[in-house]
């Protein structure tokens, strides 16, 4: 079982920047691939991307060359740095496990993209 926490979330304008950060707790976060999912006003939840133990990562075609994963074991933290940002990424972000995320989600943090 793993407690997830994100943070990082804000007010920007178009085309501005944001880096979000999940700080997970659980013995197996080290091995799990984690992912960054997202549920605008009125939509379901979607991935948005996913990196793996190991670092791999992988993005949807939406986001692509804009948002990128990290993830640093040691800190129990995976990130999401996010640029070139657009109205339609507003949302709120949400990190869990992948493919089988955990029931319990955390509280996400808001994304507002406007001017």
């Amino acid at each position: 079982q793993v407690q997830l926490v994100e943070s990082g979330g804000g007010l920007v304008q178009p085309g501005g920047s944001l880096r979000l950060s999940c700080a997970a707790s659980g013995t197996i976060f080290r091995i799990l691939t984690m992912g960054w999912y997202r549920q605008a006003p009125g939509k379901q939840r979607e991935l948005v991307a996913t990196i793996t133990s190991g670092g791999g990562t992988n993005v949807v075609d939406s986001v692509k060359g804009r948002f990128t994963l990290s993830r640093d074991n040691a800190k129990n933290t995976v990130y999401l740095q996010m640029n070139s940002l657009k109205p339609e990424d507003t949302a709120v972000y949400y990190c869990n496990t992948y493919p089988s995320p955990s029931a319990y989600w955390g509280q996400g943090t808001q994304v507002t993209v406007s001017l």
